[in-house]
């Protein structure tokens, strides 16, 4: 037990061993009277990685088996990216803003994705826990920065998949040749509209999901790479059968040419970097493979394979989709909604492909399904190893080797929320609270290779500058690009993207040259730091400023309600945990906390 923390709330054993903060009314009055004080000594608690490995880790009992490789990394990194949205997407994309270059434009947000993995890979390797972006916040920028970042993970990941299961049913029907899918959902009277339509199929798909990942990882992981062979191999049919009955001249050439311009690109660089933004949520899903690293056989040589090897593949695969795409139609008469069914539809003799395409969505539902609730219940474990939530959802079954009450719990929560709520009303939250984590996730990075870990950590005001400054020039440019006229009188727009950006560089330039590197990553480390995890936050403050503006609203409300649920339950029971010496195992003191717990874990 730290005797400082004693000295500052001489109440604190007495609480821990009696129950702690929430023993009663009296006892959680007196935890709120030390809010302020605990606040002070939580918030910016940062834990060292090794702990994270060791003492935090048997707070769940039971280990989860090493038995995944990176094949398996690989399936589920594919299968939570290729998911059914890519199908609307890549229409969506080409027809409202960067036409047949929508080809370059996955290009571009596959290169941002893969400077995201690229962080996300340095940590996992380094800390193979479960935790993921929570983890790594929590070793870097403290308890607050973490648990703010895992309640919008949970946040997305319990919406998004509640949202793919309802979409599931669509999909099926489609494939079936049932095209209302309110003919499988049923109507409620008197519920306000979009939680009207009972689906009972989603909330059968994500019950059976649960049941599969309750029971063993490395079944769940099988299941998931044949559907995923099985989905891309519907998807490169999709894509034969577009080379085959596509032209060529599609794609410079559009249906109204007085209405529409022609080209490869018709509305210029804006036009595809427009559409990279619009493309790039396709790419979520890789992060997710980052929280089964404490599962990974050989986390050093099997992650980075994993995480960067479906993020390449599914780079290709986008782009061979969006130009058999570009070339069946002019990208001026893609159906945005239904882009490939639409598109086949409209040929003699090929409307069957579109039942086609309905077969191949709902196989990737239910992969993009699996990976997420994967990485969902993951994620809700570590959380409750850390102490600021219930030490019940981190306990590991020692029968499966997997979180069973994180995943029951979720598994029920995101069936709930499927049973009744529709598509859009579950999106809007996803894409600011996943692109919020990936910009965290690339400054804990820098923050950790120039700062230092735990007692040992030095420079960190320089690396915070750093990252401050950065973050506003990337701002700057954001606002200039989405607020200035496009045709500033005198190029004054171009002008001003331009000093943001030779901004940014000399910034980055500045940095390398004046502060050292702390620590040197010990198997792998992000090549070209500080230059790759800065042009990642660069993204994805670009990426955020895309975003529209009830977005921002919802993403401050759900925050606020995160902020308020730490200060009146989290920071207690993360105090309470601390005091009572936190879990099974014993530690012998502060310094064997640091030691590395690679046991089953090879190099």
């Amino acid at each position: 037990m730290d005797k400082a923390a004693l000295v500052a709330d001489p109440d604190g054993a007495a609480r821990a061993g009696a129950g702690g903060s929430f023993a009663g009314l009296r006892a959680y009055g007196r935890a709120l009277a030390q809010t302020p004080r605990r606040l002070a000594r939580r918030a910016c608690a940062a834990t060292a990685p090794g702990e994270e490995m060791s003492r935090v880790r048997a707070r769940s009992g039971a280990r989860m088996a090493r038995a995944l490789r990176w094949w398996d990394l690989v399936g589920l990194g594919l299968g939570g990216m290729v998911g059914a949205g890519v199908f609307v997407t890549t229409g969506r994309a080409a027809r409202l803003y960067a036409g047949p270059g929508v080809v370059v434009s996955y290009a571009i947000a596959g290169l941002c994705a893969l400077l995201s993995a690229f962080c996300y890979t340095e940590f996992a390797v380094d800390m193979p826990v479960a935790g993921g972006a929570f983890s790594y916040l929590r070793v870097t920028f403290g308890e607050f920065a973490a648990f703010l970042t895992g309640a919008n993970l949970i946040m997305e990941y319990v919406l998004s998949n509640a949202a793919v299961a309802r979409s599931f049913t669509a999909y099926l029907g489609t494939a079936v040749g049932v095209d209302a899918p309110s003919k499988w959902r049923i109507p409620v009277p008197g519920l306000p509209e979009g939680f009207n339509q009972v689906d009972l199929v989603a909330v059968g798909v994500i019950l059976l999901v649960s049941v599969c990942i309750c029971y063993s990882t490395k079944e769940s992981s099988l299941v998931n790479l044949v559907l995923t062979v099985v989905h891309v191999a519907f998807i490169l049919f999709v894509i034969a059968m577009g080379f085959k009955h596509g032209d060529a001249r599609n794609l410079s050439r559009p249906a109204d040419p007085s209405r529409s311009p022609g080209g490869f690109f018709p509305r210029g660089a804006a036009g595809v970097f427009d559409g990279a933004a619009a493309v790039y949520l396709s790419y979520i899903g890789y992060d997710a493979v980052s929280t089964m690293a404490e599962e990974v056989e050989h986390p050093a040589r099997d992650i980075p394979a994993g995480v960067s090897g479906s993020v390449a593949a599914v780079t290709a695969l986008y782009c061979l989709m969006a130009a058999s795409m570009s070339m069946l139609l002019p990208y001026d008469a893609i159906d945005p909604e239904a882009p490939f069914s639409g598109a086949f539809k409209g040929k003699t003799g090929m409307a069957w492909v579109s039942n086609v395409i309905g077969a191949g969505a709902s196989l990737g539902i239910l992969t993009s399904l699996m990976v997420a609730m994967l990485g969902q219940a993951r994620y809700l474990c570590v959380i409750g190893r850390s102490g600021v939530m219930p030490a019940w959802l981190a306990r590991v079954h020692p029968g499966t080797a997997t979180p069973v009450n994180a995943s029951a719990f979720l598994g029920l929560l995101t069936a709930a929320l499927a049973l009744f709520t529709e598509l859009d009303v579950l999106l809007d939250l996803v894409s600011i609270g996943t692109l919020f984590v990936f910009y965290m996730v690339a400054n804990a990075v820098v923050f950790r290779r120039y700062a230092g870990d735990g007692d040992g950590r030095r420079r960190a005001w320089p690396a915070l500058a750093f990252l401050g400054a950065f973050s506003l020039i990337a701002l700057a440019f954001t606002l200039v690009w989405q607020l200035a006229p496009a045709a500033a009188a005198g190029g004054a727009r171009t002008g001003l993207l331009a000093a943001c950006a030779a901004l940014a560089v000399a910034t980055v330039a500045a940095f390398q040259a004046l502060v050292p590197q702390a620590r040197a990553p010990g198997l792998w480390g992000v090549p070209g730091m500080p230059w790759v995890p800065a042009a990642s936050v660069f993204l994805n403050v670009f990426l955020l400023g895309s975003l529209d503006r009830p977005s921002y609203v919802r993403f401050g409300f759900f925050s606020a309600a995160a902020v308020l649920v730490y200060v009146l339950y989290s920071v207690h029971a993360s105090h309470d945990a601390e005091e009572s010496g936190g879990g099974a195992l014993d530690c012998g003191g502060g310094g064997a906390a640091k030691v590395q717990d690679d046991e089953g874990c090879k190099v």
